[in-house]
């Protein structure tokens, strides 16, 4: 397995990293750790998690992927051969039984990373993400930035300052943001500069073959600033598998069992999805795996951040990373994204 070096670490992560937003929604315990299992098998190092995990968020099941993963790493007993990245939420609708409301406060901060530490069963997280600012911006699918000068907001400088101490305290070794736009990505590289506090090692957005808005700012600075993507959603929900095309919802598919992941299921979502399943079956190659080697292979890209629900998907996703696209095959997916450019952002 490829591995890449995260931002200006010492740390070198897998090309594909294994998500785990679905555990203790959508897959047991058990299911979770023959997933770990095969990844590990397989040459992965690298997972990902966050406190407000499974999804969707429920007070019944907030934490339990974080506790699957922690029992896993117990019963496995080799931490230090695997990077751990996890997250702490910011403020959002439906999350008031997490600290009544979470905030990227200092003491919010330090709640939420000593709470992922016990469920993780470990003394340390490689990477601690901002899972979304604290401030409205333009995340989450929405485009337009509408500036509110009256908007109560946590400062940047203070969750930087929190986190700052989880370094110096040992609790966490990295630093990485998530949804995040080029302003808040440079005003945290600021900072970290003229406070010498912890510098962004990455950034964890969207992006796949109906969302490449990260291209539009966003990449240059992981270029410049050797902040790389770890790819959430590189096969958009599953949209990118065309199961969903022709008006099939399949049994147990997300989009077929939450309302609330309709991000990639408008019309030209759908027309762009079918011409790019046509693509792939025109070059031999199964949708799913064309429409992740091409994240795989974005230079901006420090690892693709995969999920699965089954075994199956699982090996077609790690599949992948063995994936290499034909120049031919390349020019004919970007003739289609001059087509339907950002049909989902």
């Amino acid at each position: 397995m490829q591995t890449r070096k995260l931002g200006k670490t010492d740390i070198d992560v897998t090309l594909i990293c294994l998500g785990t937003m679905t555990w203790g929604e959508q897959n047991t315990e058990q299911e979770a750790f023959e997933q770990l299992d095969y990844a590990v098998a397989e040459g992965i190092n690298f997972i990902d998690a966050a406190e407000m995990y499974p999804v969707p968020p429920r007070a019944e099941t907030q934490g339990l992927t974080e506790t699957y993963l922690g029992n896993w790493l117990a019963r496995r007993g080799q931490r230090d051969d695997l990077v751990i990245a996890s997250k702490v939420a910011g403020p959002g609708n439906g999350l008031a039984y997490l600290r009544n409301g979470p905030r990227l406060t200092r003491d919010h901060i330090v709640e939420a990373c000593d709470a992922s530490l016990k469920r993780l069963q470990t003394d340390y997280i490689d990477l601690y993400q901002v899972h979304w600012p604290d401030r409205s911006t333009n995340f989450f699918g929405k485009l337009g930035y509408e500036h509110n000068p009256d908007e109560n907001f946590t400062p940047i400088e203070e969750t930087l300052e929190a986190l700052d101490g989880l370094v110096k305290a040992g609790k966490v070794r990295h630093i990485g943001l998530s949804n995040e736009t080029p302003w808040g990505t440079m005003e945290y590289l600021r900072l970290a500069q003229e406070r010498e506090w912890p510098r962004v090692a990455s950034i964890q957005n969207p992006y796949n073959l109906l969302n490449r808005s990260f291209e539009v700012g966003m990449a240059e600075i992981a270029h410049r600033e050797q902040a790389g993507l770890l790819a959430y959603s590189p096969l958009a929900f599953g949209m990118l598998s065309g199961k969903y095309l022709g008006g099939k919802w399949p049994e147990k598919a997300r989009m077929t069992l939450y309302e609330r992941f309709s991000r990639y299921t408008g019309s030209r979502g759908m027309e762009a999805t079918r011409a790019y399943v046509e693509l792939a079956k025109e070059h031999g190659l199964s949708p799913v795996q064309m429409a992740l080697a091409y994240v795989n292979s974005r230079s901006f890209v420090t690892s693709n951040i995969i999920g699965a629900t089954s075994m199956a998907q699982l090996r077609e996703n790690i599949g992948s990373a063995r994936v290499t696209l034909s120049p031919e095959l390349q020019e004919a997916i970007e003739a289609i994204h001059q087509e339907f450019t950002y049909p989902c952002p």
